[in-house]
């Protein structure tokens, strides 16, 4: 018997959506959607646009402009309304942080939810927003199931010393420990590489998972050894507005010598920082590439160096590289990005077929590269779909 599934996966600054019949030989797309906050002349936050499996389109118009929120109550009472959708069985949530305990997709009692809503200051762009949006989707569809599916999962069993900080051991035990996050889109990459490219999925990938949010992923065998985020989404590669890796001592510095507290370090991180805050501009990518402002080009070519950076440590971890894969709206669409990370990496043997990445080809590394560079779009909707097989009643 088929089921209908309805996933939701929200963002910093995008919300994705899809409607799947989940039958026994795996989930089927009926129809997708997405929201984008958007910035400049990218703005497209007014309409949530939907795709139908036919390959048609349609928009949906958003009350308020440009909020994640908004555009969640319009994707409900679509739902709801359209009567072509029937009955939905199941909804599935992308919630970025499961914590110590949450190391699979899991039902969304009421003890989980408590759970997760201590876990709200590790993650505050996303998970006050996750859980507020889970409990509007529970008011609207009552009789279903829900479940949540967790960005930390994947990286639950990764190595002891890719998990710890050099702390007390004390601390690990409380939960102070490297989580990992962007673990869906790390998932499918994963997927994808064994169906697809079998040979290159026993061997030693890093995932490059950029965009609002950004993170580097090292997958050996399909198993992450570990990530380039760490406790919370602030670690490693610089973002849309949040800083990356950072020396501890600027923070004492600034609340010793500035003054600064808990809350205004937490805005300065989370929504001051990255790519606006270094530019002064925009946190879109796409607005700093059109930008003729010296701050703009700072900001991009800051983002390529960290991405480099990270990427040769996690190399270290892996031993080598055999693969990269592109991934995330920057991953996927930014071709200068792309183009600019591999032309530092000559020393690994990447090797970059220009026409192909102008193109936005599926491989995109020349002959003779010593490393398989693929672009794989992310498609975490069809990860939690999937995941919403084990609680078919």
């Amino acid at each position: 018997m088929s089921r209908t599934v309805l996933v939701f996966n929200a963002g910093s600054s995008t919300l994705k959506f899809a409607l799947f019949d989940l039958q026994p030989e795996g989930p089927s797309r009926r129809v997708g959607g997405s929201f984008d906050m958007g910035q400049g002349k990218h703005h497209d936050g007014d309409r949530v646009k939907l795709l139908q499996c036919d390959g048609s389109s349609r928009s949906l118009m958003v009350a308020e402009p440009g909020s994640l929120a908004s555009a969640f109550v319009t994707v409900l009472a679509w739902c709801q309304g359209d009567p072509s959708i029937g009955t939905i069985d199941m909804i599935g949530h992308r919630i970025v942080h499961g914590g110590m305990k949450l190391g699979a997709p899991t039902l969304l009692t009421a003890e989980v939810l408590h759970e997760l809503a201590a876990l709200e200051p590790l993650a505050p762009l996303h998970q006050p927003y996750n859980l507020a949006w889970v409990e509007m989707a529970r008011q609207a569809f009552p009789a279903a199931i829900h479940y949540g599916c967790f960005d930390t999962a994947f990286h639950s069993n990764k190595p002891f010393s890719s998990d710890i900080y050099g702390l007390p051991l004390s601390f690990y035990d409380q939960g102070i420990r490297r989580f990992g996050f962007h673990g869906l889109s790390c998932e499918h990459v994963a997927a994808v590489l064994a169906q697809e490219e079998p040979d290159l999925a026993k061997g030693r990938v890093i995932v490059a998972h950029l965009g609002n949010g950004a993170s580097l992923c090292a997958l050996l065998a399909g198993r992450s050894l570990g990530s380039s985020m760490g406790f919370s989404p602030l670690d490693g590669l610089p973002m849309g507005t949040r800083c990356g890796q950072i020396d501890p001592g600027v923070l004492l510095y600034l609340m010793q010598a500035h003054g600064m507290d808990a809350g205004s370090l937490a805005k300065l991180l989370y929504h001051d920082a990255g790519l606006k805050g270094m530019s002064g501009i925009s946190s879109d990518m796409r607005v700093l590439l059109a930008s003729k402002e010296p701050d703009a080009a700072l900001a991009v070519d800051y983002f390529i160096d960290r991405t480099r950076r990270e990427l040769g440590g996690l190399c270290t971890v892996l031993g080598g590289l055999d693969g990269l894969v592109f991934t995330g709206g920057i991953g996927e669409n930014a071709t200068v990005i792309r183009q600019r990370i591999c032309q530092g990496l000559e020393w690994l043997g990447v090797r970059l077929d220009v026409d192909a990445n102008d193109a936005g080809a599926r491989q995109i590394s020349a002959a003779g590269s010593n490393v398989k560079l693929l672009i794989i779009p992310s498609d975490e909707e069809s990860v939690m779909a999937r995941a919403g097989a084990a609680f078919v009643p």
